[in-house]
């Protein structure tokens, strides 16, 4: 799923939102760009982003899904068309952004088969550290290690991507010794009972309630805005 070696042309030294044609409210993108000023669109993305009442800075995309109404708003230079047909429009999009951060929003709540492919990418090679909102959740590639300062009861699930490892604390059901795996062992819907520590060995999600952000934002040291 890989994009191949290419450059970086959109950066920025706060973060960059990106926005999917999936399920986003007003408020979800308010929010993300607080933290992430910067907004490009993922093909369609643009007209949904438009539907908001925002112009993207940037579409990028094999720009088979944007409308005649989106590319007419858009100015060409600010149209990034990328042909190749062996990465998402998401994967596009990462592998041509250079940010400490990516707020990604509207990749969830519509196609699953969207939603999936859009929690793959998130831990493709050679992209920056990105932060998913959905409409309950909030979701994260772990680093080798986070904290997360969370209250008792938070709901944390852990979701590998490949074979992962880690050691834990306070967490309800400890994941010490236990092999992850896609369609093998899972850690959904565990929870916190206080401030939980994590090390990660592998590809891992997490998953938190969508009032966990600040916390997320404060543990991998984003600026909130």
């Amino acid at each position: 799923m890989t994009a191949g070696p290419v450059t970086r042309p959109i950066t920025s030294d706060r973060g960059i939102t990106v926005i999917g044609g999936g399920q986003v409210s007003d408020a979800d993108l308010a929010l993300a760009m607080t933290i992430a000023p910067v907004l490009v669109a993922a093909d369609g993305g643009a007209d949904r982003a438009l539907e908001l009442g925002r112009l993207p800075d940037w579409v990028i995309g094999d720009l088979d899904s944007i409308s005649d109404r989106g590319r007419a708003a858009v100015p060409p230079d600010r149209l990034l068309h990328v042909a190749e047909q062996d990465s998402t429009d998401f994967v596009k999009c990462l592998t041509r952004i250079d940010a400490p951060i990516v707020m990604a929003v509207g990749f969830a709540g519509l196609r699953l088969d969207h939603t999936l492919a859009a929690l793959t990418a998130l831990v493709a090679q050679d992209v920056p550290r990105v932060i998913m909102i959905a409409s309950d959740d909030v979701i994260f590639v772990a680093p080798p290690r986070v904290t997360l300062p969370l209250m008792p009861g938070t709901r944390v699930s852990l979701y590998p991507m490949g074979p992962a490892r880690g050691t834990s604390s306070g967490l309800e059901w400890p994941i010490d010794g236990i092999d992850f795996a896609p369609g093998a062992r899972v850690g959904t819907s565990n929870r916190a009972t206080g401030l939980v520590s994590l090390r990660i060995q592998g590809k891992m999600l997490v998953i938190l309630p969508r009032k966990s952000l600040g916390t997320v934002l404060t543990a991998l040291s984003v600026p909130a805005g």
